[in-house]
């Protein structure tokens, strides 16, 4: 790809130029590539670092230019070592003279030690703890450069780093006194094999074989933005130029990161703005709102509801009604009646002479739902089903047989409800409930048996503003931020395990006074670690040697959905005090006169799992109480308890819930339909994100031509798939 240029004097140690830009001129090019080049191609990446790369997604120039540091080193500071001051930190180019693993002292710590010079006079140790590989790495005649801080040994009577970082240079390599030292220098992530040195020197030899490369982002939202342009914000995001300030580069912050992230917001919010807009554009099901509807709603009312509810219903009413489908997330904390919303939307469909299906993620959720709308829905004449992979194939076959001739109005169910021999006579509604737990492909699947269905998504977990602006773009959103009337915040407490028989007695005085209380485990068996009690174990305990003159229960995912719903209905009329049991009761359980949720071993559970469980209690007028029970708590499942104690705001929980794990772990899967992002974080770039969400919104709907619109349609659909892992665009 390269040939060389006549040589030249090999510049200074600590020349002041060693910019990229300048080491260039060293070298002809006679190969150029483009983004979209494979990795291949690149000078340096042969076969193996290929796979290597591809192994991480890298499989063209572009997503090697777009795997951008994770932070970066001012090592401009480079000296001799004869000009090192104790306590500052440096940067030192020098040949190793010596190494030894010496041991200390009747222990063996893994010491690497190599003793280096660069001719200036004096030495200089190099000490790695608990790194006997180095031995395999670092040996006497190499060239190395280290960086870190220096220290004065009186020991050894020298100057000393201790755990310095180093990269070992080759004989020709001449790039090493441009890209590596003498500059800002970026660090990677390394990939496998391929040090943050041979990555660093990847990227240049990408960055220098690049021809003309054209900016995608329109010349006015640049110039508006005062953003770099391409070429320059993937160079200078790379390999920064001198004088840039170090804390923006590691907070992110400089211009040409800024750059590279507004985009990668900017393009991914276009697309939603393009597919809620295509969208609507659809003919779908125009449901009749008539008098009978509004009456059935009525009959089929529990409660007075709340102004919220009642918001949302007209919200979710006025799109059912409208020529276009309804695309509506709706969004709540635990005890909100989002179910019931859903439900009384089923009604004006079912009344409309249409089917309605709701998919839950697991057989237990979608058994729950199922009793709850059977309950609601069957004594107003609707006839409700249930299909999910643990029926046996006889009733199975009796379901999808009833749906196809219309014989259902309305089934509850989980993937079983995707499989393609389950036809509907007249799917109008689809109902998802907790979508984030569901691949696209698999939302799609089900949306296809039908023309143009409706489509409701409800969600029990609170999703912070941001993530609802990139999972959920797509869609309107409804939110029910009002708890049914007469309904008290819920008191939570964290008490230490030695403190279990106090809760105990807390839990008799409760019961005796006529309610009802749930203990919560979080295994059903005794596992390997002791300290972590079981179900069962515990279910033995109390019926037997704390509660022996109540009536306790036990209820866990492993029982069969009719001993469940056993269980379940002893509880629900009294006959069941005390209910142990596993997170089987996370979700969708309504028990009004259980007034004491406690949590045992808390600190294993995850911060939006504690808020769903303490949500099965506080559902009737009385005060109720959660009581998160921990051993030893680490940083982080402090914050975690911390956090439950001081709010019971599910948004506010959630916001700390993102920022503690992530939006990985914060979904659970990749499938949850979460983009996946090369250079932005939702969790440190909200105001881009905004941003780049309101300038997508005024170029879609307000382009400065229709060319330029043409021309973004154009280039989303053929990166949305591949840059974000998404699909269908406009």
């Amino acid at each position: 790809m390269w040939a060389k240029d006549p040589p030249l004097a090999k510049p200074a140690l600590c020349s002041s130029d060693r910019s990229p830009a300048t080491l260039a001129s060293r070298y002809t090019l006679w190969f150029c590539v483009d983004l979209t080049t494979s990795i291949r191609y690149v000078k340096g990446v042969g076969p193996p670092r290929a796979r290597t790369l591809e192994s991480k997604g890298i499989r063209t120039v572009e997503d090697l230019l777009f795997y951008l540091p994770f932070r970066y080193e001012d090592r401009s500071n480079v000296k001799t070592i004869s000009q090192l001051v104790p306590g500052e930190t440096a940067t030192v180019i020098a040949e190793i003279d010596s190494c030894q693993m010496p041991r200390l002292a009747r222990r063996d710590l893994g010491l690497f030690q190599a003793t280096l010079s660069d001719g200036s006079g004096q030495v200089l140790i190099a000490k790695w703890f608990h790194s006997p590989f180095l031995a395999k790495v670092l040996e006497p005649g190499q060239l190395v450069a280290l960086y870190g801080k220096v220290e004065w040994d009186y020991y050894e009577r020298a100057l000393v780093m201790l755990h310095p970082e180093y990269e070992v240079f080759g004989e020709e390599d001449e790039l090493a006194e441009s890209l590596h030292v003498g500059r800002i220098v970026p660090i990677y992530q390394a990939i496998g094999k391929l040090t943050t040195r041979v990555l660093r020197t990847l990227v240049y030899h990408a960055l220098e074989s690049l021809d003309h490369l054209e900016d995608p982002l329109p010349e006015y939202l640049r110039r508006k933005l005062e953003l770099p342009e391409l070429n320059q914000a993937l160079r200078e995001a790379h390999f920064p130029p001198q004088g840039q300030d170090l804390r923006l580069l590691n907070a992110f912050r400089s211009p040409a990161q800024v750059r590279l992230i507004f985009e990668e917001f900017f393009w991914l919010q276009c697309g939603l703005v393009l597919r809620r807009r295509k969208a609507r554009l659809k003919r779908g099901i125009q449901f009749q709102l008539t008098d009978r509807i509004r009456e059935q709603i009525k009959k089929m009312l529990p409660f007075k509801p709340t102004t919220a509810q009642k918001r949302v219903l007209g919200e979710i009413a006025r799109d059912m009604a409208s020529e276009h489908p309804m695309n509506r997330l709706l969004q709540g904390d635990v005890g909100s009646g989002k179910t019931l919303v859903a439900a009384e939307a089923a009604v004006i469909a079912m009344e409309n002479g249409y089917q309605v299906a709701v998919l839950a993620p697991t057989e237990i959720l979608a058994s729950q739902h199922f009793y709850y709308f059977r309950r609601l829905l069957e004594p107003l004449g609707y006839r409700i089903g249930l299909l999910i992979g643990s029926l046996r194939p006889k009733e199975k076959s009796w379901v999808k047989e009833r749906l196809k001739y219309g014989d259902l109005q309305l089934v509850v169910g989980t993937h079983a409800l995707i499989e393609e021999d389950v036809q509907f006579h007249k799917l109008g509604l689809v109902i998802i409930d907790e979508q984030h737990r569901f691949g696209v492909i698999q939302r799609q699947k089900l949306m296809q048996k039908a023309t143009a269905p409706d489509v409701l998504v409800m969600t029990a977990t609170p999703i912070p503003r941001t993530l609802a602006l990139t999972i959920y773009g797509d869609l309107d959103v409804s939110i029910i931020d009002e708890l049914p009337p007469g309904r008290k915040p819920v008191k939570t407490y964290h008490v230490t395990e030695d403190q279990i028989e106090r809760v105990y007695s807390f839990v008799r005085r409760e019961v005796e006074k006529g309610h009802q209380a749930y203990i919560v485990c979080p295994v059903i068996e005794e596992s390997e670690d002791s300290s972590l009690k079981a179900a069962e174990q515990t279910y033995e305990h109390l019926s037997q040697r704390v509660f022996p003159d109540l009536r306790v229960g036990l209820l866990h995912g492993r029982m069969g959905a009719e001993e469940r719903e056993m269980v379940m209905d002893q509880f629900k009329r009294g006959e069941i005090q005390i209910l142990v049991c596993t997170t089987v009761i996370e979700v969708g359980v309504d028990v009004p006169n259980a007034t004491v949720m406690v949590i045992e071993h808390a600190e294993r559970f995850g911060l939006a799992q504690l808020h769903q469980l303490r949500g099965r209690v506080g559902r009737g007028s009385a005060q109720s109480y959660c009581i998160l029970v921990t051993s030893r708590l680490g940083d982080a499942a402090r914050e975690r308890i911390r956090t439950m104690v001081e709010t019971t705001d599910g948004f506010r929980i959630a916001e700390v819930d993102l920022r503690l794990r992530g939006p990985g772990e914060f979904f659970g899967t990749r499938q949850s339909g979460l983009p996946v992002f090369r250079v932005g974080n939702l969790i440190r770039d909200q105001e881009l994100l905004e941003l780049a969400r309101r300038e997508a919104e005024a170029f879609v709907n307000h382009p400065p031509s229709r060319e330029e619109l043409k021309r973004a349609i154009h280039y989303i659909q053929r990166h949305w798939q591949r840059r974000y892992g998404l699909i269908e665009v406009a």
